[in-house]
């Protein structure tokens, strides 16, 4: 599904940031606590009257790196680029600035909706620079109080004009992104697997504007193929932010069944890595790792190598590891059974009566620790969703269960039904209603 981006841009301290969060607001869906991984909220999905749309937070880019005007730029390029409405926020308080005038310059090369939002509008002054912003030349201005609550529905009103609930014909075909950082090798991933012999290729038109869907046909199954490789854009400035390169993975992490997170064996396990790794699970997505360039590694073997990925991704110990060299295409005939294998089980069903037998032999096996003269019980568990699989179950007093507990039974169901390469959600509820 094609979903409209909006980007808001503006120099530091106008209030970018308080303004994303409103927006967002509870639409932030995490399906679990990941640990070691920390994602700056530089981009979401939100709603607003039933439209969705991405927003991006150009603010959560690190320009220590950077000096002030490079910065600046850099967000209203990223804006450019990727948004179908730039919310450019200014601050009343202040006036007009010379900063101000620079994104001003970058947005009029655009034909994009801009909307200036002009914060702060609670205080005095802010009403008399008021007019002084018109000087900016766009059609639309808009005062705005973030504290006060003011102006909020105009602006998104204004914002989502044009947006609407898009009704797509449903594609059934599984969908995996090839998704890392910078030079791990996704382009070369992806021409490997769509030139080997027994693959069909047809491009077709990207649902977004920075990546290209190739259709890939294996064992007689169609796959698209979401690749994100190769769209970054020239210059210095990109190069050097691999906050922009992660932008790009988490649209396409969300347009997935199943994602691919490359690693570059010469350059190892980065922080980078974890933080896409990290919200492909939180997105509830299959997930496969693909230890690419492994022709160029000498001094280590691939168990050795494995060892370090699974202590450096504790939190998804279920996601199988591939290894494999895009250029040489040497091992390339290892990666498909994989996905045909993560997409099996995404969408896997269990029988009601054998996860019930598998959950309460579990239970008697290993009771779970009593809190304050009251044990945690398991009345019935059920699977209530796929993509990724759901378990509920019902029991006397959620509040009884303790993480670890939690984790011992999904231990269980994985070790009992085949779930390798896709998270699972485990869910508690009371039952009835009633606290025993």
């Amino acid at each position: 599904m094609k979903l409209p981006t909006v980007a808001l841009v503006g120099r530091p301290n106008v209030g970018k940031s308080t303004l994303f969060n409103k927006i967002v607001g509870k639409q932030i869906s995490i399906i679990e606590d990941i640990p070691g991984v920390t994602r700056d909220r530089i981009y979401q999905e939100a709603s607003y009257n039933k439209k969705r749309f991405y927003l991006i937070d150009t603010g959560g880019i690190d320009a220590s790196k950077m000096d002030f005007n490079t910065e600046i730029q850099m967000q209203a390029e990223i804006a450019i680029n990727e948004a179908d409405v730039v919310v450019f926020i200014v601050d009343g308080k202040e006036g007009l600035t010379a900063n101000d005038l620079i994104v001003r310059d970058i947005l009029r090369k655009t034909d994009k909706k801009v909307i200036v939002a002009i914060n702060k509008m609670d205080v005095k002054e802010a009403k008399d620079n008021l007019y002084d912003f018109y000087e900016l030349g766009f059609d639309t201005y808009i005062p705005i109080s973030g504290i006060h609550n003011t102006g909020y529905i105009d602006l998104m009103d204004t914002i989502t004009m044009n947006f609407h609930e898009q009704e797509e014909a449903e594609d059934n075909r599984v969908k995996f992104s090839i998704i890392g950082r910078p030079n791990v090798g996704k382009s070369s991933l992806t021409n490997a697997l769509l030139n080997e012999e027994r693959v069909v290729v047809s491009d077709i038109a990207g649902t977004t504007r920075d990546s290209i869907d190739s259709v890939l046909k294996y064992n007689n199954e169609e796959y698209i193929v979401i690749d994100t490789a190769g769209m970054r854009k020239k210059g210095k400035v990109f190069e050097s932010i691999e906050k922009y390169s992660l932008f790009r993975s988490l649209k396409s992490i969300d347009r997935s069944d199943i994602c691919l997170v490359v690693i570059n064996a010469e350059e190892g396990i980065t922080e980078h890595d974890k933080h896409i790794a990290g919200y492909a699970i939180e997105r509830g997505k299959g997930l496969i790792f693909v230890v690419n360039k492994w022709d160029k590694i000498k001094d280590k073997t691939i168990p050795e190598f494995e060892k370090e990925m699974r202590a450096e991704f504790q939190f998804a110990p279920y996601a199988p590891i591939v290894f494999l060299s895009a250029l040489t295409k040497k091992r390339i005939h290892t990666l498909m059974p994989e996905i045909v294998k993560v997409n099996e089980n995404i969408k896997r069903e269990v029988k009601t009566s054998l996860l019930n037998e598998v959950i309460q032999d579990a239970y008697q096996l290993n009771l779970p620790p009593s809190y304050k003269g009251k044990r945690l019980k398991i009345f019935f568990t059920s699977q209530t969703g796929t993509k990724p699989p759901k378990f509920t179950f019902r029991v006397n007093n959620k509040g009884l269960v303790h993480f670890s507990y939690e984790r011992y039974l999904e231990n269980k169901i994985r070790e009992n039904f085949e779930l390798e390469g896709t998270p699972i959600i485990l869910q508690f509820k009371n039952r009835n209603g009633e606290e025993e």
